[in-house]
């Protein structure tokens, strides 16, 4: 039977426990290359002192001293990596004694342990932040380079072991660094702030070096999640926001300065969106994801990648900014720091961005991303803390530079205004004050921070978030956008210019031009790409952007009182002063948004409809005619379209327009109203401008009118509004028909010149060759402007006569029947006159020219006026324009009706109504026969005709005659003969006129005989041969 091992007493385990974790000795080594180091000095003071020869805890920071401070040949290890050593030597002992059966024996060692790891973490605070304080400093490579050797360590304990795509490696298996388990957490945790600043503050300054120049491709998940361990250390968050790189100072700070030189700056500017050259990060990702020779497969799965890189580094950068948000400590500094990004990147909004002032677009798209992720929890579906949100924030916030944008409709006089009133009168003051003391050094005013009571106003952080992310979106996510649009514009644009040279005569220079374009063209197709990689593909990026904005939304419509109409006569000064980009930056995402397959799933609409239909059409609301017209273009996109959408998709959109009461009540009417009030914008292109979006609005209308409810409501207001807003809907919709079908026939007579040039091969080669390629472009612009024009005029002609058919009395009012009348002349003699030969095109329908079409439509319009005309006054209305009114054209459009097989009774109707105006043409004549010479003083002055019922003009005290003037108040609210303002309800009837005139008829007729003026004026009736129609 074996003799048992005897027990080693509680002195015999601490020394040999601290022996192992210190390699040290107490007796010379029998190896002499052994790695433990023999502390000859300490040995002979405890022998002096008579004590045994045994390491213990008491004697443990001297040993630890005396072999960071000797000098020994075995000691090749660096100070750092010697008490790294030490520390995880200790942990490895702390597992073993796990075993022992001895309690109290176990708790003795695991305090030596403890105490043994703490004094192991405390000497490398004391050695990285006195790297020269020990003896063999010089020998560690990484602090020679200035590099901190606990990086190593940090990437070690973040990493997962895992390897990114495209290099980017998570764990330091290559450096075959490992980080003890717990020496972080005590090193960062457990000790004052005074000693760990330094070494913090040197971290962040490396992590912030490594991504410097990194791309979406690049290793920067490694030192994101670095710089996210670091910051949930409260030493951590409170170091990083302290460093001097938080936020740089200095006299030319800008944005690509923070961008460039703060600590987060760099994390941000990682992305898959090109740069400036200057700033170029690597590896390029258009170059390596987006060649020329990419398969449709590689395509998509370069996407995808991008698109999950970019948002790990959304949710690393947005735990990183929750870290230090949950903090109050650090909580400010955060918001400062925003707001600093925010306000020196103001002119991003700007058409044209320099990049050496302003941060990268990739910069503000990640920061959008990151931003919507901390407004995820007040983005829920019921919007439970919109209350929260203080619109005052945008008067009296400190943090952003809110109060120089421009506002939906107050100016900045009117706003100062309310903040005085607001204020007891100290509002500009106390404005002027806010000026001076700010710190960017902008000309933009500061609202102050002071309430009227004098305490300094707070805001919750969803209050601040809100603005702040609004803001964001704007210079970032909104801006990325446009920036997409023109993008793919001037590629359009190249690729035009590359056909046209293409078709030239080959030449050197010509070579030369072609292949600088087709590499332009390549550039284009990358950039193009990496937008599409990291923004257009993220759907859950757009429907977080979506939410934000629905919030929006609700929260202004709170401001004036909530979804109701109709509106408060006069706009609340708090909705007034909002930044316009509010609005236009929800209604620029919807329209982007609706181009995307997936963006609108699970996003709700319904506030956003409601939204447009309560403000498109309320100038007193939002000043900008632009951004009302834009709500009309998202309207456009929403509009059910069964031949482009899953018949769920149809259903929900139809329910958006059809399901609502407000949509049923306004819609219409408020179309309308936006159609007449486009007419003046104010800029000096609001001549073209409107026939654009009056084309949306169109579209809108031929939609609606097929919708019974809605065609209910249009029909009313045709009623109601018979000399209102339908009125003047009906004159400019009639004012637009006809010029953009006399543009678009006199541009294709000039059309067919060009072609018949360009079509003499021989003369045409003879001619220089820049002369030819101007009037090649001319050619094809000639041909988008007349498809154009052709197009609208189409929609304009259709809208007549699907209207007419039901609607006909506004058409028959005195001021508009003859107006009326001379369009459809016009239209008739286009089609059917003299002209109808030199108008024939090799393919019309290439141009939207649909001739027979057209016809057909001005024939329905003329029969369904007849059909209404129940006082008979339609025949002599078109009878009575000199301009276009043949006699002879009725038959000739009738017999081309009955050649393309229209129906029966619409052309003997027509017909019957050209022989009706042929009676009432004849009528006139004898009329005028009987009238004779007619007094100056009973003559229209514009017209000079014969008026009717007389009024007087009450500025210029001209008298006219009322429906001459009020024709032309429809399309002019003002004097004609001095421009002062004037409005139907103003003219002043002449009674006295009006009585000599009806006397003046009287006594006319009674000079001469029916019969006489009757043989006179069939004598002097002029009509067009037959031979100059076309058959």
């Amino acid at each position: 039977m074996s003799t048992p091992k005897p027990q080693r007493s509680k002195e015999e385990l601490e020394d040999i426990i601290l022996r192992k974790i210190f390699q040290v000795s107490l007796t010379e080594p029998a190896e002499p290359n052994s790695r433990v180091v023999y502390l000859e000095m300490t040995a002979a003071e405890i022998l002096s002192e008579g004590k045994p020869m045994r390491l213990t805890r008491d004697l443990m920071e001297s040993i630890l001293i005396d072999r960071l401070m000797g000098s020994f040949a075995a000691a090749v290890e660096p100070p750092f990596q010697y008490l790294v050593g030490c520390y995880r030597r200790a942990y490895d002992e702390g597992r073993k004694i796990t075993v022992m059966k001895d309690k109290n024996l176990r708790a003795d060692m695991e305090s030596v342990i403890k105490q043994a790891k703490k004094l192991s973490v405390s000497y490398c605070r004391i050695h990285l932040g006195n790297p020269e304080a020990f003896p063999g400093s010089g020998s560690d490579p990484a602090t020679a380079s200035n590099a901190s050797p606990l990086l190593p360590l940090v990437f070690s304990e973040v990493g997962s072991g895992s390897v990114d795509e495209f290099g980017g490696s998570s764990s330091s298996s290559s450096s075959g660094v490992q980080c003890p388990p717990g020496f972080l957490d005590e090193f960062f945790r457990d000790s004052d702030f005074d000693s760990l600043d330094p070494i913090l503050k040197g971290l962040y300054e490396e992590l912030r070096e490594i991504v410097l120049k990194v791309s979406a491709l690049g290793n920067f998940q490694q030192p994101l999640r670095a710089l996210l361990y670091l910051v949930s250390f409260p030493a951590g968050a409170k170091s990083l926001v302290n460093h001097p790189w938080w936020i740089p100072k200095g006299v030319y700070l800008n944005g690509r300065v923070i961008e460039r030189t703060s600590i987060l700056g760099p994390f941000f500017h990682v992305s898959a969106l090109p740069d400036h050259p200057i700033f170029k990060s690597q590896p390029d990702v258009g170059q390596q994801c987006f060649s020329e020779n990419s398969k449709d497969s590689d395509l998509r799965s370069s996407y995808t990648t991008i698109k999950t890189l970019m948002n790990n580094l959304y949710d690393g950068l947005a735990e990183v900014l929750r870290t230090l948000l949950k903090n109050l400590d650090t909580r400010e500094s955060v918001l400062e720091y925003l707001a600093e990004v925010i306000n020196k990147n103001s002119s991003r909004a700007h058409i044209q961005v320099d990049p050496l002032s302003c941060a990268s677009s990739g910069m503000f798209v990640n920061l959008s991303a990151v931003m919507l992720r901390l407004c995820e929890p007040f983005l829920d579906a019921n919007l439970t803390k919109i209350q929260k949100i203080d619109s005052k924030y945008v008067f009296y916030g400190n943090r952003l530079e809110l109060r120089g944008l421009t506002a939906l409709h107050a100016s900045s006089e009117e706003v100062t205004e309310w903040i005085n009133k607001d204020s007891g009168g100290d509002g500009q003051n106390r404005l002027s004050q806010s000026q001076e003391a700010t710190s960017s050094g902008s000309n933009i005013s500061q609202p102050s921070t002071v309430k009227p009571s004098g305490e300094k106003t707070t805001y919750s952080f969803i209050c601040e978030c809100f603005f702040m992310t609004a803001r964001v979106l704007n210079l970032g996510l909104l801006k990325a956008l446009s920036d997409y649009k023109h993008l793919v514009q001037d590629m359009q644009r190249s690729e035009d210019t590359l056909k046209a040279l293409k078709r030239q005569a080959p030449s050197p220079q010509l070579k030369i031009d072609i292949a600088r374009l087709e590499k332009e063209l390549e550039l284009y197709k990358q950039e193009k790409r990496c937008h599409e990689a990291q923004i257009l593909t993220d759907e859950p990026l757009l429907e977080r952007a979506l939410s934000f904005y629905r919030l929006m939304v609700v929260w202004l419509v709170r401001l004036v009182g909530g979804f109701k109409m109709p509106l408060l006569s006069a706009c609340p000064v708090e909705f007034a002063s909002m930044p316009e980009h509010f609005v236009e930056d929800a209604m620029e995402l919807l329209i982007f948004a609706s181009r995307m397959p997936k963006a609108f799933h699970g996003i709700l609409l319904d506030e956003f409809m409601n939204f447009i239909i309560m403000f498109m059409a309320s100038p007193e609301y939002i000043r900008n005619p632009y951004l009302r017209a834009k709500m009309v273009e998202v309207l456009n996109c929403l509009m059910p379209r069964p031949s482009h959408q899953s018949p769920a998709a149809t259903a929900a959109a139809a329910s958006l327009f059809e399901g609502h009461q407000l949509s049923l009540e306004y819609l219409v009417r408020n179309l309308l109203k936006l159609y007449v009030d486009i007419e003046f914008t104010g800029s000096h292109t609001q001549f073209y401008d409107k026939f654009n979006i009056r084309h949306n609005i169109a579209e809108l209308l031929e939609y609606l009118w097929q919708v019974p409810s809605h065609r209910n409501a249009w029909k009313q207001i045709a009623r109601e509004e018979e000399k209102g807003v339908y009125l003047n809907f009906l004159n400019f919709l009639i004012n637009d028909s006809i010029y953009l079908l006399d543009e678009s026939l006199n541009k294709i007579l000039e059309h067919k010149e060009l072609e018949a040039e360009m079509s003499k091969t021989a003369e045409w080669e003879r001619r220089p060759a820049q002369e030819r390629q101007e009037r090649t472009r001319l050619f094809h612009s000639q041909e988008n402007i007349i498809r154009i024009d052709m197009k609208l005029a189409n929609e304009d002609v259709s809208m007549l006569a699907f209207t007419t058919e039901q609607i006909t009395a506004p058409f028959l009012l005195p001021e508009m029947v003859e107006r009326v009348a001379s369009m459809l002349n016009y239209f008739l003699l286009q089609l059917v006159g003299p002209q109808r030969k030199s108008l024939s095109l090799k393919d019309p329908e290439k141009y939207e020219f649909r001739p027979k079409q057209l016809l057909k439509q001005i024939v329905y319009i003329y029969v369904n006026l007849a059909r209404g005309d129940t006082e008979n006054i339609f025949p002599a209305a078109i009878s009575k324009d000199g301009r276009s009114y043949n006699e002879q054209l009725f038959s000739a459009a009738a017999d081309v009706l009955r050649r393309i097989g229209e129906d029966g009774r619409v052309i003997q109707e027509f017909v019957e109504l050209g022989s009706k105006a042929k009676v009432a043409a004849s009528e006139a004549m004898d009329a005028e026969a009987v009238l004779g010479d007619i007094p100056d003083e009973f003559l229209d002055p514009i017209q000079y005709t014969l008026m009717k019922d007389p009024v007087i003009l009450p500025s210029s005290r001209i008298t006219v005659d009322r429906p001459v003037i009020q024709r032309h108040l429809l399309s002019d609210n003002s004097d004609p003969f001095n421009r002062s303002h004037l409005t139907a309800d103003m003219l002043i009837p002449d009674n006295d006129l009006k009585a000599k005139i009806q006397e003046f008829i009287r006594s006319q007729q009674s000079k001469r005989g029916e019969s006489l003026s009757m043989q006179s004026d069939k004598a002097t009736i002029q009509t067009t041969s037959s031979e100059m129609l076309i058959d």
